[in-house]
C-alpha cells in the first residue's frame, strides 16, 4: 500500500491523526471523532477554529482582491498597522510578513541597520557592519530561518546547521553580570527575547529582570527586541507580554493569532528605528497582501470587543488552580493561557499521547512538561473537561520507576 505521505520531506514525526475539521475549541478527525484543543495549533488559533467573523472575512476578500505585490498599496496595510501600532503604545511604524521567523528575520536586519547607521554617525547615508552583534536567552526559540535559528538559544537545534550566521551570544534568564559584558564589548546592536519562553519549555522570565534588561539596552544604546509571536495579541493575559513588566520595547515581533490561522507575521518598531530602513533594504513578495490582513483586520476586530486578554487571565487562573491539585502535576508554570504543567516523574510524551487517545490535544513541550495553549474565548466548562481528562491520564500513567 503505498504511503500518501511520502510525498512530503520528513521533517516532522509520523502523526497519529488526521484532522479534517475544527469549530471553537474542538477538532473532529477523518473518522468524525471529536477532540478538544488545548493547544491550538501551538497557540495560533486563539479565537477558536473557524470563527465565523474570520471566515467571512476571508471569504469577502477571496472574492474581491487577493494579491497585488508590494509595488503597489492595498488599502487593507494601513489599518491593520495602525491598529497594531495603537496596541504598542503608538510611535511606531510595522512591517508585514508571513511568519514569526520572517518577523524576527526582519527585526534582526533592521537591529543590524540601525546599529550601522549610529555608528556611522548622525546623517550617514550609509551604514558599515557596525554593532551587528545580538543577545539572546538560553532555551530560547525565535524560528528556523538562519539568523533567526542563531538567535535560538538552543544549541541541539543549531547543531545539524552549524556554521551559523555570525555575531550571536545566548546567556541565561537572568544573568545580569553576562548581559552586562555582552554589551561591554561594544558590539552588540541588539537583545532578543521572548517574555515567556514557549517552545523552549514555557520559562518565565522575571518582570523586575526585564527592567533590568531594558536599563542596561539603554545605557548601552542597544536595541531590546521582544519576541511576542507567542505571547502577543492577549496570551498571557495581557495584549502584551512585556506589559506584565511594565517596560517599552524598541522593536516587537508578531505572528501566530495574528491571523488565527491564516499566515501572516509584523514587525513593529519606534519610528526612528523603523527609518532605518530604506526602499530597497527589506521585502517579500506575500507579506501583507489582502486575503491575510482580512484576517488579522478581523481577529483584531474580534480580540478588542471579546476583551481577550481579561478573559485570558481570568480563564488562566482557573485552569492553573484546576491543575494544581492533580496527583502527577508537580507545578504550573506560565501566564495567562501559555502555560505548562510539570509532571511528577511521568514522561510528557506518554501523557499527551494517552489523552490524544482520550479526545484532548495537549504537547509535550519538554520531556517532564505539558503545554496548554486553549483558545482565548476558551468556555470554563471545557477547561474543566480537559482538566477531568488529564486527572484520568495522570492516573493511568504510572511514574517512571512504579508507583509514587
Amino acid at each position: 500500500m503505498t504511503d500518501a505521505w511520502a510525498s512530503l520531506m520528513p521533517t516532522y514525526a509520523p502523526a497519529p491523526v488526521t484532522f479534517v475539521r475544527g469549530k471553537g475549541s474542538r477538532l473532529f478527525d477523518a473518522d468524525g471523532r471529536a477532540y478538544l484543543d488545548f493547544i491550538g495549533g501551538l497557540a495560533v488559533t486563539s479565537l477558536g477554529h473557524a470563527h465565523p467573523v474570520v471566515a467571512e472575512a476571508l471569504a469577502t476578500q477571496a472574492r474581491t482582491l487577493l494579491h497585488v505585490s508590494n509595488l503597489f498599496r492595498n488599502e487593507l496595510a494601513p489599518e491593520v498597522a495602525t491598529t497594531i501600532d495603537r496596541l504598542l503604545g503608538g510611535g511606531g511604524r510595522v512591517f508585514f510578513c508571513n511568519s514569526g521567523a520572517e518577523a524576527n528575520e526582519c527585526a534582526i536586519k533592521l537591529a543590524r541597520r540601525w546599529a550601522g547607521r549610529r555608528s556611522a554617525g548622525p546623517g550617514s547615508g550609509t551604514a558599515g557592519p557596525g554593532r551587528h552583534g545580538v543577545v539572546s536567552l538560553e532555551q530560547s526559540f525565535h524560528g528556523r530561518t538562519l539568523a533567526a535559528m542563531a538567535a535560538t538559544g538552543q544549541p541541539a537545534k543549531q547543531a545539524p546547521f552549524q556554521p551559523l550566521p555570525p555575531g550571536f551570544r545566548s546567556i541565561a534568564i537572568g544573568d545580569s553580570a553576562a548581559l552586562a559584558e555582552a554589551l561591554s564589548t561594544g558590539g552588540v546592536g541588539a537583545v532578543l527575547l521572548e517574555p515567556l519562553q514557549g517552545e523552549g519549555g514555557v520559562n518565565e522570565v522575571p518582570d523586575e529582570w526585564l527592567v533590568e534588561v531594558r536599563a542596561l539596552c539603554d545605557a548601552s544604546d542597544v536595541l531590546l527586541v521582544l519576541d511576542e509571536v507567542q505571547t502577543g495579541l492577549g496570551r498571557t493575559g495581557r495584549w502584551f507580554g512585556f506589559e506584565h513588566s511594565g517596560i517599552r520595547p524598541d522593536v516587537v515581533t508578531l505572528a501566530k493569532a495574528l491571523g488565527n490561522g491564516v499566515p501572516v507575521g509584523a514587525c513593529w518598531a519606534r519610528a526612528e528605528v523603523a527609518d532605518a530602513f530604506v526602499p530597497g533594504d527589506h521585502g517579500t513578495t506575500f507579506g501583507g497582501q489582502p486575503l491575510a490582513l482580512a484576517a488579522a483586520r478581523a481577529v483584531l476586530e474580534v480580540m478588542e470587543a471579546e476583551d481577550v486578554s481579561s478573559r485570558a487571565a481570568k480563564a488562566g487562573d482557573h485552569l492553573r488552580s484546576a491543575l494544581l491539585p492533580l496527583p502527577g502535576v508537580a507545578s504550573v508554570r506560565g501566564r495567562g493561557l501559555l502555560l505548562a504543567a510539570e509532571l511528577a516523574g511521568r514522561p510528557s510524551a506518554d501523557v499527551t499521547a494517552a489523552a490524544l487517545g482520550r479526545g484532548l490535544v495537549v504537547q509535550a513541550v519538554t520531556p517532564t512538561a505539558v503545554r496548554l495553549a486553549p483558545s482565548l474565548l476558551v468556555a470554563e466548562a471545557e477547561i474543566d473537561e480537559a482538566v477531568a481528562i488529564l486527572a484520568a491520564v495522570l492516573g493511568d500513567v504510572p511514574p517512571v520507576g512504579g508507583p509514587a
